[in-house]
């Protein structure tokens, strides 16, 4: 990744607005930062190489989809070596939506959408639970997630 010096006022700006929809046009952008429409694409091609733009997508509401359950499993691993492919094999999970390696007794913590409370005791004990290398969760439900955001532009 280049460095961070190179992120200027502008791709701040462009990227605040892009933060806020993902899908206004960059002629609006352009208009609205009072750039050029060129000068727009060259910044947010340039912040996709760089790696500050990963992907543009669409967030779903998991309740509106019907997962009304959501919850957060921290996963106890038998030996480190078993990491990588419990990774693999959670990703594969429909309803595991997140996963991250962290220190700790527990090695894996993974965000799990399910229907109801019988949904995720099946998604626990169904499938991560007879992963290779799992010997044990603990799980907490999350009543709502109060907000969601993109790191702060400094």
């Amino acid at each position: 990744m280049e460095e961070l010096g190179q992120i200027n006022e502008i791709d701040k700006a462009i990227l605040r607005r892009l933060s806020e929809n993902a899908r206004v046009p960059f002629s609006t952008v352009a208009k609205e930062l009072g750039i050029s429409n060129t000068m727009v694409h060259q910044r947010v091609n340039k912040l996709r190489q760089i790696g500050v733009i990963e992907k543009a997508t669409f967030r779903f509401n998991p309740k509106a989809l019907g997962y009304t359950t959501e919850a957060i499993t921290r996963i106890d691993v038998a030996n480190a070596k078993f990491i990588p492919q419990i990774v693999r094999e959670l990703e594969k999970i429909p309803e595991v939506i997140e996963c991250s390696n962290i220190s700790g007794k527990y090695a894996l913590l993974v965000k799990v959408m399910s229907r109801d409370n019988s949904h995720l005791r099946d998604v626990l004990y169904g499938k991560i639970h007879d992963l290779e290398g799992v010997i044990g969760t603990d799980t907490n439900i999350s009543f709502e997630t109060s907000f969601q955001k993109n790191i702060a532009l400094l």
